[in-house]
């Protein structure tokens, strides 16, 4: 999840002095965020220039109440911010655009209803009915709701180009898994509790080019091929990150009880690594040939780094080093250089050395995360529930810059209605976009 561009007009006498403001603020073409993790889905930034403090009466060009209910990080380009969200009880799904200079909501389209949408469950504190996050190109945004449906938009029009409704799991806690755009290729991703896949469709026409159904064992069914008992083991909440290695794509994806390498193009397995967990969140990061993937939850889950290659299942071969106690949960880790850093589930961020895992230092932070860091200006922002931005200076010491609060005045018992931060931020240019429960905000120095 993450954030887009803010801006807010001050009136001048002069019509020449307006204008210039209008363009310094509005976003050209070369300036995007397209995915929730950004141009390199790693969630590097390369802005210059942004505030390091602000607060709710400081470097806040514009903020915007969004309506409905909705964990998606913001997606930006052409000036425009997307993002999704839906109806508490899960009967309606909507997009919304915002324009990225003004803060207005420019359109809000309902895609898709369902009369009995799937419960939630005891997950509803951290999920919601629109987390997944949009993805986007020049003209044209997907956005994706788990089985409950999936649309490509024209940007331009804001007309519906094609949907699907026809893939299905049972998403158990909610769908949460963003989709993915390759070469002529949207990538989803279905961990559910029945079923578990990865389709790829053909962009243009949403038709479907390949489906790879997960491969491993799961070893929890009865005599009559029937599981044991449901939940949440075979279900994970990750999406997948494609690198190129050697000129050739791959994409690397975490499910329950083993992660993959894919070819993108074919849906082929290239090969596994197997685990004990399930319900892996964070998405994997890539540094000098390895993979860094976190398994999940459940005894026996951890934070690894995987190289790159072999056939089939490699997990006693190609496994690098392990984290088995301080890894996080649901937030993604971040390399820079030779260093990944991470924010635990309660509290520390964590550095480690990305070619061995062993620890460089561990710092107290306030709050509880979810959405995921990034690198911006050279800085590291971490951002909590409870609407914290903390700045973090890079290297082998831990270092804080800043500390920034938005509004605390709601309650923390369900994350989803606190003041703070379950979508990540989106950056461009300048501008940094930050959506919490109930609004998205640009921040922006004068």
């Amino acid at each position: 999840m993450r954030s887009p561009l803010p801006s807010s007009l001050v009136r001048r006498s002069c019509a020449l002095s307006f204008a210039s403001l209008v363009m310094a603020l509005s976003l050209s073409a070369a300036d995007s965020w397209p995915d929730f993790r950004g141009p390199s889905q790693d969630g590097h930034a390369g802005s210059a220039g942004l505030p390091l403090s602000w607060s709710e009466s400081e470097n806040v060009k514009w903020k915007t109440e969004i309506p409905l209910l909705g964990l998606s990080s913001p997606v930006v380009m052409d000036n425009q911010v997307w993002l999704t969200t839906a109806t508490e009880d899960g009967h309606d799904f909507h997009v919304l655009c915002v324009d990225a200079t003004t803060g207005k909501i420019i359109a809000d389209q309902k895609l898709f209803h369902s009369d009995n949408p799937q419960s939630l469950g005891n997950g509803a504190q951290d999920n919601s009915y629109a987390t997944p996050s949009a993805v986007i190109e020049s003209g044209r945004v997907y956005v994706h709701y788990g089985h409950f449906g999936t649309a490509c938009l024209d940007t331009a029009t804001k007309n519906v180009l094609w949907k699907r409704e026809d893939l299905k799991c049972w998403h158990y806690r909610g769908a949460s898994s963003s989709p993915v755009l390759f070469e002529d290729l949207l990538i989803l991703t279905f961990d559910g509790a029945d079923l578990q896949y990865l389709v790829a469709l053909n962009k243009r026409t949403g038709e479907t080019v390949w489906k790879t159904d997960r491969s491993v064992a799961w070893n929890d069914e009865d005599i009559d091929k029937q599981m044991v008992k449901e939940g949440d083991w075979r279900k994970a909440h990750s999406t997948p990150l494609i690198v190129s290695i050697d000129g050739k794509p791959v994409m690397c994806s975490t499910g329950a009880k083993a992660a993959y390498g894919y070819d993108p193009r074919t849906g082929k397995e290239l090969w596994r690594v197997e685990h004990p967990a399930y319900s892996a969140a964070p998405r994997p990061v890539f540094y000098d040939g390895h993979f860094i993937i976190v398994t999940g939850f459940s005894k026996g889950a951890e934070m690894m780094s995987v190289r790159v290659g072999g056939h089939g299942v490699v997990t006693d071969t190609h496994v690098e080093w392990k984290i088995d106690k301080a890894f996080p949960k649901y937030s993604s880790p971040i390399v820079v250089d030779d260093l990944v850093y991470f924010a635990l589930d309660d509290s520390f961020v964590v550095c480690v050395e990305a070619k061995t895992g062993a620890e460089v230092w561990r710092g107290r932070l306030n709050g509880k995360f979810r959405a995921c860091p990034i690198l911006a200006d050279g800085k590291l922002f971490f951002f909590s529930l409870e609407g914290e931005t903390t700045v973090i200076e890079p290297g082998r010491a831990f270092k804080v810059l800043a500390t920034n609060h938005l509004a605390t005045d709601a309650p923390l018992d369900d994350p989803r209605r606190g003041p703070g931060f379950m979508a990540s931020p989106a950056v461009v240019g300048k501008a940094m976009f930050l959506r919490t429960r109930h609004h998205l905000y640009r921040i922006e120095s004068p």
